[in-house]
């Protein structure tokens, strides 16, 4: 007999890609011109030229049996310091290559990050929205989603609520700022306060509670909104990074688990991510890109796109009665469905060619994810269709 659980999860399967591949389908029937897909978010920028180029130069002059062979487990020794090395550049915080571990993107980093750190029956705290699949990732590793709501109407963290959460089963907590899909960035005065939460919280229960920051949107923030770094506010925490979304990269599959030295026990911390990794087998991300990485640490693509539709997005749809919390980063607004109901509202939203994904999906019913990631061509061509759907809703 095939288990349960998983066999759930391949039925069920993930609703933006679900919707994504209906666009697809939908586009061929309509014509792509006529269909306005926000489903799913996929960066439509091109790629940084430094990175093909990094990538033609390996190809032409390393050899064959050094570029396509197994580096160590964890990545490539000389690869991770250099990793190390600009992360201590950038924020001033000490670790080092021994701390690093090169991942499939951010996804095998969280999924390894919840196996190494979390007992069979442990907690997971959630603020929701979050991104689906992190209660995926919780349950493969045995332990316990525990869903706990952002404040409304800012959809900053609910410390009152977390703090009510907290039990002496919390093993980690896991934050996503920029936030899938509020676009929110969490700020430093409430993540300074979570700090002294987590650690108040850890002294009285006698083990560490860990905070798992998941963070492939923190070049993508606007009119100066600060991303803190949160490494340097609670010492327990460990990031999960990607070059999915600041290098239009997604579908390489690239990213790293940073395990700060000061993390209590780090290296039996990193030893269980290497234990993680081996145990699901998520060991020696491509060696191509990992040779390419050190090159394009630092580089972005051109992020300006998604400045200039998110302002053009925010400003006509506020204009047409729709309400959101204000989108500091990432490239997704979390706007409030003109019904009760989301998913009625999605439905809806298909009579006008609009695919956008329900708050359901997400674990915050009552809104919708609308993603940017869009030629601005394609979101002013949407904008009629948005306003027509807000007519139907008597806005």
């Amino acid at each position: 007999m095939l288990p349960k659980r998983i066999l759930d999860y391949g039925k069920s399967g993930n609703v933006i890609r679900e919707i994504s591949e209906y666009g697809k389908k939908r586009a061929k029937e309509i014509g792509p011109e006529n269909l306005y897909d926000f489903s799913i978010g996929n960066p439509s920028v091109p790629t940084p030229q430094k990175v093909t180029d990094s990538l033609i130069h390996l190809l032409q002059t390393l050899p064959p049996q050094q570029l396509h062979a197994y580096t160590a487990a964890p990545g490539d020794p000389g690869v991770r310091q250099q990793v190390a090395d600009y992360l201590n550049r950038q924020y001033g915080r000490h670790c080092s290559g021994a701390g690093i571990y090169l991942t499939a993107g951010a996804a095998a980093a969280l999924a390894i990050c919840l196996t190494a750190l979390v007992n069979p029956a442990e907690e997971v705290l959630l603020p929701a929205p979050f991104f689906s699949e992190y209660t995926v990732y919780t349950e493969q590793a045995g332990g316990v989603p525990v869903i706990v709501p952002c404040r409304e109407p800012d959809f900053q963290l609910d410390l009152a609520a977390i703090e009510k959460a907290i039990t002496p089963k919390t093993r980690v907590l896991l934050l996503n700022s920029p936030n899938n899909p509020a676009g929110v960035v969490f700020s430093r005065e409430i993540l300074t306060r979570l700090a002294g939460l987590l650690t108040r919280k850890s002294q009285e229960y006698g083990e560490p509670i860990y905070l798992l920051s998941d963070e492939p949107y923190r070049e993508l923030a606007y009119d100066g909104v600060e991303v803190p770094y949160i490494p340097n506010l609670y010492p327990n925490t460990l990031v999960c990074n990607s070059f999915s979304k600041c290098l239009s990269l997604a579908g390489e599959r690239l990213g790293y688990v940073l395990v700060p030295d000061q993390v209590e026990n780090s290296g039996d911390v990193y030893a269980a991510v290497c234990g993680a990794g081996r145990a699901l087998g998520y060991i020696n991300v491509s060696s191509l890109f990992q040779f390419a990485l050190p090159e394009c640490l630092g580089l972005t693509a051109d992020l300006s796109v998604y400045a200039e539709n998110r302002k053009l997005l925010v400003n006509a749809l506020r204009e047409y009665g729709y309400e959101m919390p204000a989108p500091d980063g990432a490239f997704y607004l979390y706007v409030k469905a003109l019904e009760p109901d989301d998913m009625a509202f999605c439905k809806k939203a298909r009579e006008y060619e609009l695919l956008l994904v329900p708050g359901q999906a997400f674990y915050y019913p009552g809104y919708v994810r609308v993603a940017y990631c869009l030629d601005t061509d394609t979101i002013r061509r949407a904008l009629p269709a948005f306003q027509k759907l807000a007519k139907a809703y008597g806005k």
